[in-house]
């Protein structure tokens, strides 16, 4: 892994901190594996973790944004938020149908008691992270 460099908004605390204690381990599983993630790719120096419609959200250069976030009217579950004009939900729709849970064009769902399939969350991070660079490519490269 590559040294990343990291830019957080101090904001974003204040919105881990809201998060149920049920939650917030999921919710900081998701953003490690979107850093750890990143690290992996060699072309990002540097992600951005900011606040887009007051969820915590990642940032690079040449990737589309993801979200993260749990909502209080549905709390059993949480989601990993895409940009919805993109392929991405609709390729990863097509390569994990069995796998995840999506909602409509725009975010993989996971239940709270789900156990994350790693290795393909990470193909869609990747995806994501790399989008203008593989946006044009058969099933973005995956």
């Amino acid at each position: 892994m590559q040294q990343v460099s990291i830019t957080t908004n101090p904001k974003i605390a204040l919105v881990y901190k809201k998060y149920p204690a049920l939650v917030i381990g999921k919710i900081m599983n998701l953003r490690n594996l979107i850093i750890e993630t990143a690290k992996e790719i060699e072309d990002i120096k540097s992600i951005e973790e900011t606040l887009k419609w007051g969820e915590p959200s990642f940032l690079v250069k040449k990737g589309s944004t993801i979200r993260i976030d749990w909502k209080k009217s549905k709390p059993d579950q949480y989601g990993m938020y895409f940009q919805c004009t993109s392929k991405l939900i609709t390729t990863f729709r097509v390569l994990y149908k069995d796998t995840f849970q999506f909602e409509g064009n725009r975010a993989i769902i996971f239940p709270i008691e789900f156990d994350i399939p790693e290795k393909e969350l990470k193909n869609c991070i990747t995806a994501a992270l790399t989008y203008h660079k593989v946006k044009n490519l058969p099933m973005l490269g995956m």
